[in-house]
C-alpha cells in the first residue's frame, strides 16, 4: 500500500506481540508531507487480530525500531481506530517525532504559515 508519497522508515523485519507470535512487517512509513502531527504506518505481511493497535508489547517493538533508527523522544500512542486495517497498524507521532520525519525528508507544511 505504499505510494509515491510514501518516505519508508524501515523495510522489512520482525516483531512479536503480546501472545509471543512473531509477526512480519514490511515496513513503516509516512507520508512525505504534512501539518504537523505525523502519522506512521505500519505494514504487516498477514492479517492482524483485532485490536492489534492496542497491544503494547506489538507497539513497543515498533517503536523500538524507530529508536534504532534514530528517533529519539517519548513513545507513541495509536491514531483513530477508524484508520486501522487487518494488515495495517496506524500510530500517531508526538511532536517530537518532525525532527526525525525531517532528517528522512519529511516537508511540514505548517511552517509555511509561520510568519
Amino acid at each position: 500500500m505504499t505510494t509515491d508519497s510514501d518516505i519508508e522508515l524501515s523495510g522489512p523485519f520482525q516483531a512479536k506481540d503480546s501472545n509471543g507470535r512473531t509477526l512480519d512487517v514490511k515496513a513503516i512509513r509516512i507520508f512525505d508531507e504534512g501539518y504537523g502531527i505525523i502519522d506512521v504506518y505500519v505494514d504487516f505481511a498477514a492479517k492482524l487480530d483485532p485490536g492489534a493497535y492496542k497491544d503494547a508489547v506489538l507497539v513497543r517493538q515498533i517503536i523500538d525500531r524507530l529508536r534504532a533508527l534514530g528517533y529519539k523522544g517519548p513513545d507513541f500512542g495509536h491514531s483513530d481506530p477508524g484508520l486501522q486495517e487487518s494488515k495495517l497498524i496506524v500510530l500517531e507521532a508526538p511532536e517530537e517525532f518532525a525532527a526525525f520525519a525531517k532528517s528522512r525528508g519529511w516537508k511540514n507544511l505548517a511552517e509555511e504559515f509561520d510568519e
